[in-house]
């Protein structure tokens, strides 16, 4: 699997969850290893201009040191990038994503939270301001839910209490698109599509994936 040209609407038909995933995987190893090959061109910007037939679906946060795009040494056409602080759900953006995988048949959700999140720290330190407090209201259930079970200090300033909750996080909006919305849900268990959980090293560039969410 290749992304060298922009996907077909043939060949995104025969990709399976798991070829994404593999596919992600593989472009990510290509960004660790600094690879320097830049697959966009004009005629990649004229073919995807046509249509989109996108393998992937990302979630990620809006941090500015967290490229998805070059994360997975993606190209024009090749998936649909989400972003919001901390990498949480509403409906507008669940919507997108039955949009992406539902009309325009991308087969893979990727929930990618990263270490060091200061949408996290935030909601840890119960952060009040603006239209900042409802989005934060989304990543609570994750922070009461890792504070219940850790042993240290539960505050921003704990370096593995903030990751341990950067991965509840993930794991809990992996959950809720899963909850509110039915036809993700019914897609996933069909086999159509996966949704998955990942992280993001910003040290080293690398992504973990977890499948089995």
């Amino acid at each position: 699997m290749t992304n060298d040209k922009v996907f077909t609407a043939e060949e995104q038909a025969k990709l399976t969850p798991d070829k994404v995933i593999d596919f992600l995987k593989q472009g990510n190893k290509e960004f660790t290893g600094k690879s320097s090959i830049n697959k966009n061109s004009k005629q990649r910007l004229y073919d995807a201009a046509k249509g989109q037939y996108p393998a992937a679906v990302t979630l990620s946060c809006m941090d500015s040191r967290v490229p998805v795009v070059d994360i997975f040494h993606c190209s024009i056409g090749d998936i649909f990038v989400t972003r919001i602080a901390g990498n949480i759900v509403n409906p507008d953006i669940i919507g997108s994503m039955e949009f992406a995988c539902k009309v325009n048949g991308a087969k893979l959700i990727v929930v990618m939270g990263h270490e060091n999140c200061n949408a996290i720290k935030a909601a840890i330190d119960g952060m009040e301001f603006g239209h900042i407090t409802g989005l934060l209201d989304r990543i609570k259930p994750a922070v009461i839910k890792t504070k219940a079970n850790f042993k240290g200090e539960t505050t921003s300033d704990n370096v593995e209490f903030v990751e341990t909750v950067c991965l509840a996080n993930v794991e809990w909006i992996v959950n809720e698109i899963r909850e509110k919305s039915p036809i993700l849900k019914e897609m996933e268990s069909k086999g159509e599509i996966k949704i998955v959980g990942a992280m993001y090293n910003m040290d080293s560039g690398e992504v973990d994936f977890f499948e089995n969410m």
